[in-house]
């Protein structure tokens, strides 16, 4: 199961696209809304049980000082995926960025694009695709699908030169 957590109902919009490629892939997700400054106890509650209740990846959504996804990584062994959040009190999403991709050593996370949580669900898949055959089938069609879109493209753009 892969846990989505996001710091506010705001970045909602941007988590639900983690949501769709776990459905995609047929793997079990959670989703809540877990605020590192205003439910830090429920944060760190989160965080230390996730393992008890078989998530095996944490994809954590905060914009802003976006401390979120570093916090749970510091109270969890568990793999954590950073999607940084370009919110309305932003700077442009560089603060969320830059908050989520500077983890001092020891306390990694793996980070993606500003509002990136499509592919922060697809990494998540990847993870739960090293143990699970199933998932990893469905992957391996979905990468030969990309490859397809690609090869799709060549051809229409050199139907129209």
């Amino acid at each position: 199961m892969v846990g989505i957590i996001m710091g506010s109902i705001s970045d909602l919009k941007v988590m639900q696209e983690a949501a769709e490629v776990c459905k995609q892939f047929g793997v079990a997700y959670e989703i809540d809304i877990v605020s590192a400054h205003r439910t830090p106890l429920k944060m760190i509650e989160y965080a230390t049980t996730a393992r008890e209740k078989g998530i095996k990846v944490i994809i954590a959504g905060a914009g802003g000082a976006a401390h979120l996804p570093g916090m749970v990584a510091s109270v969890t062994t568990l793999p954590v995926i950073g999607v940084p959040v370009k919110s309305s009190n932003s700077i442009d999403g560089w603060d969320s960025v830059l908050s989520i991709l500077q983890m001092p050593s020891g306390v990694p996370v793996a980070t993606v694009a500003l509002n990136g949580a499509k592919n922060a669900g697809i990494l998540a898949v990847q993870m739960i695709g090293i143990e699970n055959k199933e998932v990893a089938e469905k992957l391996e069609v979905y990468k030969t699908e990309l490859s397809d879109k690609v090869a799709e493209m060549v051809s229409d753009l050199h139907k129209t030169l």
